[in-house]
């Protein structure tokens, strides 16, 4: 791993959000930035020896199905045990489900390394998201029987939503989950369904790296009439496991009817099973416990109330859509470090000048070359301020869970406001960095010898994950800026405005605060221009473009404040943010949007 990652990170965490400010909170009162770096330690060490060298491995030798299972490489394997035996997957929960209540935002650094490192390696964000869910959730039943063994990483988990025939338009899934029996109300688990249906792009969700998969699914419960709801309020979520439990989480040896229907094979994150399941189709006939006979019908367990299930889903959706940002933040981040070095080494072309037409001079390291500091600069002003944004964001979620009632509620709804940003706006702008990275590389950029095309290969997955830039357009102007009144937006133009009020009184900084300062009324302009007439269809159609504003103006944000940070330091490091920042909040903001 790149020294550099971690100095950006520690930067980040203890000089710019201060983090270790935390341990003052009773619930992290046991901790010390000591026992955060440990953390951080033992990331960045795992990342380095179970993960990084084997990047190119998963992705030439992709998961395939022998007819009985799925086989992938030993090393997937071996990451998986490591990680799970590092407690990260418990990270931030209570201790006395076995957690370590560190802050949400140490969790999300430590798992910045293991983005890094190989993004398409195991299972993780989906299991902690899946477990996350049903600790909010679930029963105290389904938390003991599914919940914690994912903690625990002896289950891992999905999520199952998306359908061939409806794609993202959730409102249209048809997969139906029938009562099982007069008594499904009284099953320990939870109510019981039998569910039928098929769901696709579902990452990790056939494998043997654990004893089980915990598959959160998407459903609708027919009417009297036996037709399936209209519309997403229809929508019920239900625990499908892979292997049946009994009421402690032990297997009973029952196989549920949940059938691998085939692999999908992307253009990236190639080492994680990407999969298409049926669910019901008869291939493992399965008897509910208690019950006599077989049927076809996977056994599912009702997750708070019908037609309550795409808000509960939410809760792991949105938390994907942060960790799919940072994935794309880390990609970038990846190829980045990675040009960055082969521009320092390699040797190429003269300067322009009168030296330079000499032939008899030596060549040059491309890092001299104007433009190659160009792309490189830009990289680093992409990466490294989405990497600050979606801590920023993780610093939000502490901030809910600890923070006095005002404190909290505050961070709820900047998080509403910022999370369709922190998923969209890193998977465009570092997939641009991916693709400067190969470009700095040259020639050999796209050639296999070098790590920046497979980069950029898994990146650009990012754009698509957890929904589409339109659809995260439509969430940001339709529906999270003007939530509540639009308040969320006015805090986070406050927020803004307080930074640039500080960033005005620092000369070297004036300028860029007086441009973010004019972006901000700009976006404001916007907002209330989109929905004057009031009319959806016309608001929503400039949907992206807002979205793509937005995003650029809270980057430049968070780079003005960054930069307040790191102003007065007389070193390297810092001397690359003031640079950066000027680079970005200068041309990005009134060039690029």
């Amino acid at each position: 791993m790149n020294p550099g990652l971690r100095a950006t990170i520690d930067f980040l965490l203890y000089d710019w959000l201060r983090v270790q400010a935390l341990t003052e909170r009773a619930r992290h009162a046991e901790h010390t930035r000591e026992t955060f770096d440990a953390v951080l330690d033992t990331c960045e060490r795992i990342a380095r020896e179970k993960y990084a060298p084997f990047n190119r491995l998963v992705d030439t030798e992709e998961p395939r199905f022998d007819g009985e299972r799925v086989v992938l490489p030993a090393a997937t394997h071996e990451a998986w045990q490591a990680y799970a035996a590092s407690g990260m997957l418990s990270a931030s929960q209570d201790y006395d489900v076995g957690g370590m209540q560190l802050p949400y935002t140490i969790e999300a650094a430590g798992n910045a390394f293991f983005a890094a490192a190989s993004v398409s390696i195991g299972a993780g964000m989906l299991t902690v998201g899946n477990a996350n869910l049903l600790m909010a959730h679930g029963t105290e039943a389904q938390r003991r029987a599914f919940a914690q063994p994912e903690l625990q990483g002896r289950f891992a988990g999905t999520m199952c939503l998306s359908e061939p025939q409806a794609g993202s338009s959730l409102s249209d899934i048809a997969t139906r989950a029938v009562p099982d029996g007069d008594d499904f109300e009284s099953d320990p688990l939870g109510p019981r369904y039998r569910l039928r249906g098929n769901k696709m792009w579902i990452s990790a969700g056939e494998h043997e790296l654990t004893d089980n998969i915990v598959h959160l699914v998407l459903a609708k419960i027919p009417g009297a009439d036996g037709r399936l709801p209209p519309g997403v309020k229809g929508i019920s979520l239900f625990i499908v496991p892979k292997w049946l439990v009994d009421t402690q989480g032990r297997l009973t040896g029952e196989r549920n009817d949940v059938a691998l229907a085939g692999l999908n094979h992307k253009c990236g994150w190639r080492g994680t099973p990407n999969t298409l399941l049926n669910f019901g189709e008869g291939r493992y006939p399965v008897r509910a416990p208690g019950l006599d006979g077989r049927g076809a019908g996977a056994i599912g367990y009702r997750v708070g109330a019908p037609g309550d299930g795409l808000r509960c889903m939410f809760h792991m959706m949105n938390e994907a859509r942060i960790g799919v940002g940072m994935a794309a933040t880390m990609l970038g981040m990846a190829g980045y470090l990675a040009s960055l070095d082969y521009a320092r080494t390699r040797l190429q072309g003269r300067l322009p000048g009168p030296a330079g037409k000499d032939p008899a001079q030596p060549p040059v390291r491309i890092i001299e070359h104007a433009d190659v500091k160009r792309m490189l600069l830009a990289q680093k002003a992409y990466c490294e301020g989405a990497l600050a944004l979606a801590l920023y964001c993780a610093r939000l979620v502490d901030e809910q869970r600890t923070g006095d009632a005002r404190a909290a509620d505050d961070a709820r709804l900047l998080l509403e406001v910022l999370t369709p940003i922190a998923k969209s706006w890193p998977s465009e702008w570092c997939l641009e960095a991916n693709s400067l990275a190969i470009q700095v590389h040259g020639g050999y950029g796209y050639t296999r010898d070098f790590p920046v095309e497979q980069y950029w290969r898994d990146n650009r997955l990012n754009m698509i994950h957890e929904g589409t830039h339109g659809i995260q357009a439509l969430d940001l102007l339709g529906r999270k800026v003007r939530v509540e009144d639009g308040r969320g937006l006015s805090l986070l133009a406050q927020r803004m405005q307080t930074t640039v009020a500080r960033a005005r009184a620092v000369p070297t900084l004036a300028a860029h605060a007086q441009a973010l300062a004019r972006a901000i009324d700009e976006v404001a302009d916007a907002t209330r221009a989109a929905w004057a007439d009031g009319d959806p269809v016309a608001a929503l159609a400039n949907a992206v473009p807002y979205l793509q504003a937005l995003g650029h103006t809270v980057l430049a944000w968070i780079w003005l404040d960054v930069a307040l940070a790191a102003v007065g330091r007389d070193d390297a490091a810092s001397r690359g943010r003031l640079q950066a920042c000027r680079y970005f909040v200068a041309p990005e903001i009134f060039i690029t949007s």
